[in-house]
């Protein structure tokens, strides 16, 4: 059973014992008489509220449900049906509604008895007195406490259930943002990935059908030589230190993702191919000064990069090919340039 199931449910027992107790006091002063029934109520139904960890929640309910309906039977028996005591046959409705475990049929079954069992209390007062007749001002007393321990049993199971659901809200919200982030991103370098790029140009092209953009492939030169010769979480290594590199370079200027081994696709929203290529040469500059130290080996890499814009005519597809193409004229043509 649910934890706040079980906190509803101990909250709710906790509060009728001091509701017994209660009673059992105003008994006394007002009718001046010792009922035992009170008494019996208040242990059974406190002990329940103690020992709701060990005891199975089967039982514990059967507990609520048993001595609700004996108690209530008993006062409408003693006090009639105007001092109120039938208010307590309604908690059982919200137990059994929020019970996980109930089969629909079953709650139907439940929710039928209760209002069978009130409407029999009912007809039984049109026939029947009171077996104790308490004075106007007693009557009001009684009244007043069945009506106000109604509202605190149903404030305090709404606020457990009703902040229940709100969490597992809350934590289904937050774990679909992370598996939609999982989802969009390289594992390795923590960067978007292939998919994620192409939401994100559809997404600019969509919304900025007239606006100018341009993508760009790059390569590492030689990686695989890298991995040859210094192993491949040298080159794993590699790729998350070019991958901060291009993160802390982008700014507003540029998106990248790891495109696939290692290739990287940037997005330049907003630039035509001149501007990307001033932004693009910068940062191959900036990959060929940077010191790379992995296990005492001290090295540098180069990349090459193809650029192409966008024509208002080409697919996304095309577009990237076509960058694709310019990288590899690139890598022809002596490697660690921009193409465009």
């Amino acid at each position: 059973m649910p934890g706040y199931y079980r906190s509803a449910l101990t909250m709710s027992e906790f509060i009728l014992a001091v509701y017994f107790l209660l009673y059992e006091i105003l008994f006394f002063w007002r009718i001046h008489k010792i009922q035992i029934l009170p008494l019996v109520m208040f242990a059974v139904i406190l002990l329940a509220s103690r020992s709701t960890q060990k005891m199975s929640m089967r039982m514990n309910i059967g507990i609520y449900t048993i001595v609700t309906t004996v108690w209530c039977g008993w006062y409408i028996h003693s006090f009639g049906w105007g001092s109120g005591g039938q208010h307590l046959l309604i908690p059982m409705l919200v137990f059994n509604f929020f019970n996980i475990y109930y089969a629909p049929w079953l709650k139907i079954i439940n929710t039928v008895g209760l209002i069978t069992y009130r409407m029999l209390l009912y007809a039984w007062t049109l026939n029947n007195q009171p077996v104790i007749l308490p004075d106007s001002l007693t009557n009001i007393i009684f009244q007043t406490i069945n009506s106000v321990l109604l509202f605190i049993i149903l404030s305090v199971d709404f606020i457990i259930f009703s902040s229940s659901i709100q969490e597992t809200e809350r934590e289904l919200r937050l774990n679909n943002q992370a598996l939609h982030k999982e989802a969009d991103t390289d594992p390795l370098t923590q960067l978007p990935n292939r998919r994620a790029m192409y939401d994100r140009i559809n997404d600019f092209s969509r919304d900025f059908p007239e606006s100018p953009f341009t993508v760009a492939i790059g390569d590492i030169d030689f990686f695989k030589k890298v991995n040859d010769t210094y192993g491949h979480h040298c080159g794993d290594y590699t790729l998350k230190q070019l991958a901060d590199l291009f993160r802390n370079s982008a700014i507003d200027k540029y998106s990248v993702c790891r495109w696939g081994g290692e290739e990287f696709c940037f997005f330049l929203p907003g630039k035509n191919v001149d501007e990307a290529w001033n932004v693009m040469f910068d940062l191959c500059e900036a990959v060929r000064k940077m010191q790379l130290s992995f296990e005492g080996h001290e090295f540098s890499i180069t990349i090459t990069i193809g650029l192409e814009e966008n024509d208002f005519r080409s697919t996304i597809d095309q577009i990237l090919e076509k960058a694709d193409k310019k990288l590899y004229m690139g890598k022809v043509a002596g490697r660690n340039r921009v193409v465009m």
